[in-house]
């Protein structure tokens, strides 16, 4: 054998990449300073696409299936080189493969909870979760615009980068969609389509397709849930009377438990008094009729001082002080829309029309976000 035939053995004459990993996107052919010989085989298997490049230029690309190297189906190259069609000397070129496959199970979440007005809550604060899948659809614009010239360029290069835009945009669309928080978990399934319309483009502009995003979870503060919570066991319970009582009715049983055992003369103090509590705040949330008293007579005349009526569950509940309604006001039990009544006025009024209601509204500080 000559010299320039072993010399000749010794150029590439099979080009491929068999993938082994599970988050490879870009791996580079390791030529070695070794020339390609012309009439090479390349082997693109499917879910893979070749990149040749010339001096840092991309010039062909090829998808699956085996080719056979020429200057008939290498064009661009052919004319980057300025080679005659007869040309079958070796040649030096950088080859990428990149996978087209589709990555599965890619997780995204806000870091933080983000703040999003609801129409019947106002600003609450919100986190979501969910995962995502994705591929490489274009292949010079991935290389191009993100993987470049890495040798070997894999999906937690760029894992977060896309979780970041999941998130952000994301939550641009759960709060653009004015769907209300307590409805949220019965429409993953559009909120998921919502957020992949809005974030693909920018997938498309790194050469990527986002092919499925779901939304595993979208939550709110605990101390918010726990509101919400309170909320309903109070809409079971019908009114705040009801579930005073029940709360007190609780506490007796609970202290009845401890006191087994123990001092039944203490015990029995103990359901004494919790029975007197129970009453006195049975009697503090018993509906009363507008204008009347708890006899259903016209009210005794009013002292010196301003009483007010305050309405609760539609019925008046009353005659308070200013004071009381200062503690029903720190309590929650009244805010801005709760309608109140006071002598001379015409009709009952929204708390927050009356001025010195509305100052004592104005000091109660918002709930902890």
């Amino acid at each position: 054998m000559s010299l320039f035939s072993r010399l000749l053995n010794e150029f590439i004459d099979v080009i491929e990449w068999v993938d082994t990993t599970q988050d490879t996107l870009v791996w580079k052919f390791p030529r070695q300073d070794n020339a390609i010989k012309m009439g090479a085989k390349l082997i693109v298997r499917e879910s893979q696409v070749a990149v040749f490049f010339n001096e840092g230029q991309i010039a062909d690309v090829f998808t699956a299936g085996t080719h056979t190297l020429t200057t008939q189906n290498m064009p661009v190259l052919t004319t980057l080189m300025s080679w005659k069609y007869t040309f079958e000397s070796p040649f030096k070129v950088d080859v990428y493969f990149v996978s087209t496959r589709t990555f599965i199970d890619q997780k995204w979440g806000t870091k933080n909870p983000v703040m999003i007005r609801d129409a019947e809550f106002g600003p609450v604060r919100l986190r979501a979760f969910g995962s995502f899948n994705f591929n490489v659809h274009d292949a010079k614009q991935f290389i191009t615009r993100i993987s470049a010239t890495n040798p070997q360029f894999i999906v937690g290069d760029v894992k977060e980068q896309l979780r970041n835009i999941v998130s952000a945009r994301g939550m641009d669309a759960v709060a653009e969609s004015k769907i209300a928080v307590l409805d949220l978990a019965a429409n993953y399934n559009e909120v998921g389509q919502l957020i992949a319309t809005s974030i693909q483009p920018d997938f498309t502009e790194m050469g990527l397709n986002l092919s499925k995003l779901l939304v595993e979870n979208i939550s709110l503060p605990p101390e918010v849930e726990t509101a919400l919570d309170k909320r309903s066991q109070m809409g079971i319970l019908g009114n705040l009377g009801a579930y005073a009582q029940y709360q007190a009715a609780n506490a007796i049983e609970k202290s009845a438990e401890n006191s087994i055992g123990g001092n039944l003369g203490a015990a029995g103090m103990g359901l004494g008094v919790g029975a007197a509590m129970m009453g006195q705040v049975g009697n503090i949330f018993k509906p009363t009729q507008v204008g009347s008293d708890s006899n259903g007579e016209l009210p005794p005349p009013v002292p010196s001082a301003v009483q007010y009526h305050i309405a609760i569950n539609g019925k008046a509940d009353g005659p308070h002080s200013l004071q009381d309604v200062a503690t029903m006001v720190s309590n929650r039990q009244v805010d801005k829309t709760t309608m109140v009544w006071k002598k001379g006025m015409a009709n009952w009024a929204a708390a927050n029309t009356l001025p010195e209601v509305a100052e004592l509204l104005a000091a109660v500080p918002p709930p902890i976000a």
